[in-house]
């Protein structure tokens, strides 16, 4: 008796296998070609709203990134790209400044020489006496 039980499990799970086996093969047949067709139209619209997502995903990872080193206690780095831009031209505008602030003394001392030359009275004392 014990046999014969063993013998009919042996068979239904043979026959739950088959079934199974058999079920699974041909929903991947099918899921195939609709899963290559959802795999083509998903990759195309991926494409497309990753193109206009870009920016803002970039944007929420910084503010995300911010808000956790906050939570986490951390100061913001310092943005020394900005700091050396701006200290640049700062250079520049304080160079071209102190250039025009020195050209328009020389031009104001050559002015002022040119008009005292034009000016200048030589005295020369006569030794007459009248």
């Amino acid at each position: 008796m014990s046999w014969s039980r063993k013998n009919r499990a042996e068979r239904t799970a043979e026959q739950a296998w088959e079934y199974l086996t058999s079920a699974m093969t041909s929903a991947e047949e099918g899921a195939g070609k609709a899963g290559r067709t959802s795999r083509n139209l998903a990759k195309q619209a991926a494409s497309q709203a990753g193109d206009r997502v870009s920016s803002v995903t970039d944007e929420a990872w910084s503010r995300a990134n911010a808000a956790a080193n906050a939570l986490a206690g951390r100061k913001p780095s310092r943005p020394w790209g900005l700091i050396a831009a701006i200290g640049l031209v700062g250079i520049a505008l304080g160079w071209a400044a102190a250039s025009t602030a020195r050209a328009a003394q020389e031009r104001q001392a050559e002015n002022e020489e040119l008009e005292l030359a034009e000016t200048a009275v030589v005295v020369t004392p006569t030794y007459d006496e009248r």
